[in-house]
Formats: structure tokens, sequence, C-alpha cells
């Protein structure tokens, strides 16, 4: 039985452990989420199609504004356990269906992704995950908006 030499096997090592460690850099910074702009959303909502509304924003911020049907979480900014806690109940009503979930933050940017990410932990499909382009900022159709 022949074995390599030391200083082949740590080269080898060291080659094994460069390309692992750059295929999970690669991997943990370039995640990519699915998107659905406003007038995509307003089209679907008001062709009736079965679609879960999970809105983030703050119970103040929800008051003044939100698409009718849209479920209340308050869970924003998504940062801690207790923020995730708030997304329980929604989960449920999630799970009871196949139909799409958009999510609703305040701009569609670093909390709508953190809900997205914690989402995707509690086994709900990439597929079925959208985030509003924009968020409620970005969301001008009155028709389909509540609030004060």
């Amino acid at each position: 039985m022949r074995f390599l030499p030391p200083a082949r096997l740590l080269l080898l090592l060291l080659t094994f452990i460069a390309i692992g460690a750059g295929s999970a850099y690669a991997a943990g910074t370039t995640p990519t989420y699915n998107y659905i702009g406003a007038a995509a959303l307003e089209a679907r909502l008001k062709a009736g199609e079965a679609i879960h509304l999970l809105d983030i924003q703050v119970e103040e911020e929800y008051a003044k504004h939100h698409i009718k049907g849209a479920t209340p979480t308050h869970a924003y900014p998504v940062k801690s356990e207790a923020d995730r806690g708030k997304l329980s109940a929604a989960i449920a009503q999630i799970n009871a269906d196949s139909a799409p979930v958009v999510i609703v933050c305040p701009r569609g940017a670093g909390s709508a992704t953190r809900t997205y990410d914690y989402l995707l932990t509690q086994g709900i499909a990439a597929a079925r995950l959208l985030i509003l382009e924009k968020g409620q900022e970005g969301w001008s159709c009155a028709p389909l908006t509540e609030g004060k």
C-alpha cells in the first residue's frame, strides 16, 4: 500500500478545504428571493386568486394602511425570537393550503427577506414565497387598501 508524502497530503487537504469554503461562501452570500410587483399582486387579488397576504408592519403602520385581507402579524423588524414568534399563528394558516404567500413589510427590504428566510426554516417552500416589491410604501391601489 502506498501513502502520499505528507506535503502532498497537506496540499490535497488544503485544496478540499478551500473548495468547500468557497462553495459555502458563494451559496451563503447570494440568497435569491421571489418578488411580486404591486400591479401583478393587484391583478391577482382582483381575479380572486387565493393568496396569503402576510403583513409584518408594526401595529400603528398597519392601522394607517394595509392591503385588504392581509393578516397582521406586527412582527417587524423580524430580528428577535419574539418577532419571529408573532408569525406563528400565520404559519398555521399558511400550512392549511398551498396558496402563495406574499410578505408585506414597510418597504420590501430587510425585514421581508428575514421573514422569507424564517418561513423557509418552518418548511414553507420557496416556490410559494413572494415579497411585495417596495412593500406597503409601493402599494397604491386605493380600492384594495384599508386603514385610517
